[in-house]
């Protein structure tokens, strides 16, 4: 089933106790990133606005119990997307998600799915299609039991060689 950007926000409200997410390309182009980045790219600060509202998600979800985690498979050196992704996540973890750092030449022998993906409360998962400029295009939501068997098989893997963000030194 695909969904729609409205949708794809809401998933992030109604999910009842855990949103787990995967990560694995090295660099993105989603809209409210690109003068983000590019400030970052040109030395200028950030005042970090543009994330409040999923800052403000996470504030909610956490005070009702809910757990968010992202695991970010990386190549190493980091991309510049990377390090400036990087020096975005301390709001993100003040505001309640634990998200941690991963080198990609440790998930080598990790099966892992085609896609980013949520895994949202294990009983469905949401595959994000990317294109080649990062882009984000389909959003895919299945319920089969072999897909969330391999995402939740995969996100478990990979988060046990992960690096917490306060501990991740990005280079």
């Amino acid at each position: 089933m695909r969904l729609g950007h409205a949708e794809f926000d809401r998933l992030f409200e109604e999910f009842e106790t855990e949103c787990l997410h995967v990560e694995m390309r090295d660099s993105y182009g989603t809209q409210a990133e690109i003068l983000p980045f590019a400030k970052w790219v040109n030395g200028e600060p950030d005042d970090f606005e543009w994330l409040n509202d999923w800052c403000d998600t996470l504030r909610r979800g956490t005070r009702e119990g809910k757990v968010f985690r992202r695991a970010l498979v990386v190549s190493e050196p980091l991309s510049q997307y990377q390090k400036w992704a990087h020096s975005t996540t301390p709001p993100l973890v003040e505001a309640g998600e634990d998200i941690r750092w991963v080198p990609r030449r440790l998930v080598s022998s990790i099966a892992l799915p085609g896609n980013d993906f949520y895994l949202i409360d294990g009983k469905k998962v949401v595959f994000m299609h990317y294109s080649g400029e990062g882009v984000m295009g389909d959003i895919i939501v299945s319920t089969d039991p072999g897909d969330i068997d391999l995402c939740r098989t995969a996100f478990d893997a990979v988060w046990r060689r992960a690096v917490p963000h306060s501990e991740y030194r990005a280079f």
